[in-house]
């Protein structure tokens, strides 16, 4: 499978069987997590893989319940210090979210070659969610994706075109 070929094909799933995911694909999802590129390669993030049901039950009510979460086997909780990061990024702000979501994507685009399903959590109560996993005060919560094995495809959603989502050389042209 190529990059583009996951890019055009990953979906977000929010349906999963119960089949655990074995050692050897979650050791490509960590290491990808790791190899991820930060600004100035600080790396600011920490991630926590929770596999715990009862914890995945808590987190269900932390993410607004969104019920399928606990359906996966795990959850990556994906964190990053946001005084460590850079903190000059476009001159006005800190790159943690970035260097998070990068992360993220290179997890979610991995797990798709791998046959395994993710789905991107952005809707969850921050304070819930550290609380429950004892996340320290300096860390920010930026993201979760459950990863298991999907129980189906769904189906592709509509993308805008690229003449309505883009200029060329100034804004509106």
């Amino acid at each position: 499978m190529t990059v583009l070929e996951a890019i055009r094909g990953r979906r977000s799933i929010r349906k999963y069987s119960p089949k655990a995911i074995e050692k050897e694909k979650m050791a490509v999802i960590y290491d990808v997590l790791r190899l991820a590129p930060s600004a100035k390669n600080i790396q600011p993030w920490h991630y926590i893989v929770v596999d715990d049901d009862e914890l995945l039950a808590e987190l269900v009510v932390a993410c607004n319940s969104q019920k399928f979460i606990a359906t996966a086997p795990l959850v990556i909780v994906g964190c990053a210090d946001e005084k460590l990061a850079y903190d000059r990024m476009g001159g006005y702000m800190s790159s943690f979210a970035i260097d998070l979501s990068i992360g993220f994507d290179h997890l979610t685009l991995a797990a798709y070659e791998l046959g395994l399903g993710t789905c991107w959590i952005g809707s969850f109560k921050e304070k819930e969610v550290k609380s429950l996993l004892n996340i320290p005060d300096n860390l920010r919560v930026v993201a979760l994706t459950p990863v298991g094995y999907p129980a189906g495809t769904p189906p592709t959603k509509p993308r805008k075109e690229w003449s309505e989502i883009s200029s060329h050389n100034k804004f509106g042209e």
